[in-house]
């Protein structure tokens, strides 16, 4: 770390915040003049001039009531943000590309109200917010995503201008914040499912018998088990469905890493096999997850589906979960 980084991490109070909530004390909020407060200085200034050159009681009145006015503004400022407590909540998983939402919980202690509080991360856009009075309010703070992951969107900017705009009062909160990203689904047609036998039962013709639910049509499916009626409710999103039937003899969905064996980038079986996943749950069918390392059991459901997003986005991390 260059000097430079260093002043400023210890003049800025940089580094992640351990001990929650965050209180905003006055160590941690910096204040300095905008550009309109510099504007109105500057007319200040002309503006004593010309009431010492022409000896005008009624303009040095006047110099001294904005003086008084823009210093007032300045603490108003400053008091906007301090004693401010701040919460961070639980980031949803989105997928890489998308705009991930950090929830933020601000308790305002004092009986005025706090207006104008902006918030933005490093890369993000910035959200606004303002805290009723002796009340708690909560804003998602936006942060875009690109790769899958673990993301720590770092430190947030808390600014704001309020009550007159001249001067700007920010602090740097840096929460224990971090979000889930999955790969970016690719869209591609399921692979067939696996027969498997079922000692139990007699085996029927084909495994026919029993409706199980809707999978995108894949070329070899006989035109006969096309859902008509559900393809023309959505004809834009799915071209073809078709009905998935299980009998006698068992069928299992496995979507298997080594089924894209065609692929030679890492990155883009993961996003096929998190396409299928969604294609899977779309058509509400019964599939397994198998990756180097894991496999994961078929089944159906969130609590299934985010197992098997989890496992993709982790997966090559060090210490990715195992199921």
């Amino acid at each position: 770390m260059t000097p430079l980084a260093q002043l400023r991490r210890w003049l800025f109070r940089l580094g992640r915040d351990e001990t929650l909530p965050i209180v905003l004390t006055q160590r941690r909020i910096f204040i300095l003049p905008t550009s309109a407060g510099m504007l109105f200085a500057a007319a200040l200034a002309v503006m004593l001039t010309g009431a010492i050159n022409y000896t005008l009681s009624l303009g040095h009145a006047l110099v001294f009531l904005l003086v008084g006015l823009g210093l007032a503004g300045m603490v108003h400022t400053f008091r906007n943000l301090a004693g401010l407590s701040i919460s961070p909540g639980r980031a949803i998983a989105v997928h890489a590309g998308e705009v991930a939402l950090f929830p933020l919980h601000l308790a305002n202690t004092r009986s005025d109200a706090r207006r104008a509080l902006s918030f933005r991360f490093t890369d993000g856009d910035t959200a606004s917010a303002d805290v009723p009075a002796s009340a708690t309010a909560s804003i998602h703070v936006p942060c875009r995503t690109s790769q899958r992951g673990v993301l720590d969107p770092g430190r947030i900017t808390l600014a704001t201008r309020y009550p007159l705009g001249l001067f700007r009062a920010w602090s740097y909160p840096h929460p224990p914040f971090s979000c889930l990203i999955y790969p970016t689904p690719i869209e591609r047609p399921l692979p067939p499912p696996t027969a498997i036998a079922d000692a139990g039962f007699t085996r029927g013709d084909g495994g026919h018998e029993d409706f199980a639910g809707l999978r995108l049509r894949n070329p070899g499916d006989p035109p006969r088990h096309i859902a008509w009626k559900a393809v023309a409710r959505n004809v834009d999103a799915y071209p073809l469905l078709v009905k998935h039937f299980s009998g006698g003899a068992g069928e299992e969905l496995w979507l298997d890493w080594e089924l894209l064996n065609g692929e030679q980038d890492d990155e883009t079986r993961l996003s096929i096999l998190t396409g299928w996943i969604l294609a899977a749950e779309e058509a509400h069918l019964n599939y397994g997850l198998a990756i180097p390392g894991l496999r994961i059991a078929p089944a159906f459901g969130a609590a299934h589906r985010n197992i098997c997003l989890e496992s993709l986005a982790l997966f090559g991390y060090e210490n990715s979960p195992r199921h």
